[in-house]
């Protein structure tokens, strides 16, 4: 018997990165590499491609077809989820045609970064129509950090997407529990059945004790295991391990996210898989700027304490 989509997502994701060479292409043999060590740990269930993590706003539509179809390539028979991330909707639709065409299972759209501005919420239906009428695959949604203003979705407008059938899931990255309790608690009210995914790394065991499917996060793709530890510890409800796996993740979650400056995850996760001997070139696309030897340390002493 086939198992849905909202079954699939259960368990594991890893929000993988894009390594880089010297002059900013995408190196394919790392990415097939790197994609290949994170489906071969055991309890990973799927793959989140061209997420923030995967440099998503920095590459063409071209090259995040080119990331799909590779990791299709290397895990053919796991599920993977696609960002779509565009200003325009007319580009977010023929993106995430192209997207299924590579080979995604699943598409997971981003609200266009000009939203954080203001927006009227009408766009936002809108953009989502337009993405759904240009493929056939399940839809999910991002929720927004609430530090990112109006880019995170207010209660009526969550409740207003989740009525539409092919939007069946949300990647929650509110980043804040209260936030995320009250809108699990919203979406399952409006539809039973709906996927919420508690994807705040830095809170991820808070979201396990309330209540998630899964999760689809960038710590692991740099930590797999301790990340499928936690959950699979939390799954059993045994508390105490889970409490004590969490000790381990929660300062390299606070070196990757949270340190200033902030929007810097993406440079140190790549620098994280450098220090751990998983990517030689830990390279960003401009305006990212590389890592400092202050941020080096701190990951370098968070993984110490993470893998001791």
């Amino acid at each position: 018997m086939l198992r849905s989509f909202n079954d699939r997502l259960a368990g594991i994701h890893a929000a993988t990165i894009v390594p880089m060479r010297d002059d900013y292409s995408i190196d394919a043999e790392a990415l097939k590499a790197h994609i290949r060590a994170v489906v071969a740990v055991r309890g990973v269930r799927g793959l989140l491609l061209n997420g923030h993590a995967g440099e998503n706003f920095v590459l063409s539509r071209d090259e995040k077809c080119r990331v799909v179809a590779l990791a299709r390539e290397v895990a053919p028979d796991v599920l993977i989820v696609s960002g779509v991330n565009s200003e325009s909707s007319l580009e977010a639709a023929g993106e995430a045609a192209a997207l299924e065409a590579a080979g995604a299972d699943g598409l997971l759209v981003f609200p266009p970064n000009s939203w954080a501005l203001g927006h009227d919420e009408e766009c936002v239906l809108l953009h989502h129509a337009f993405i759904r009428d240009a493929t056939r695959l399940p839809l999910m949604l991002y929720g927004a950090p609430v530090s990112a203003g109006r880019m995170s979705y207010s209660g009526p407008l969550l409740s207003r997407l989740a009525r539409e059938p092919r939007i069946v899931a949300i990647k929650e990255g509110s980043w804040e529990v209260a936030a995320y309790e009250e809108n699990m608690r919203r979406l399952h009210a409006e539809r039973p059945g709906f996927a919420v995914l508690g994807s705040g790394d830095e809170h991820l065991l808070a979201c396990y004790m309330i209540g998630t499917v899964g999760s689809q996060v960038s710590l692991a793709a740099a930590v797999p295991q301790l990340i499928v530890d936690l959950w699979e510890a939390a799954e059993a409800k045994d508390w105490d391990r889970a409490r004590q796996v969490h000790e381990r993740i929660y300062p390299l979650a606070v070196a990757i996210y949270r340190e200033a400056p902030g929007g810097r995850a993406t440079a140190r996760l790549k620098t994280c898989l450098k220090l751990l001997g998983q990517l030689d070139n830990d390279t960003l696309r401009p305006p990212q700027n590389p890592t400092t030897q202050q941020e080096i340390e701190s990951l370098r002493r968070a993984l110490d304490l993470a893998l001791a």
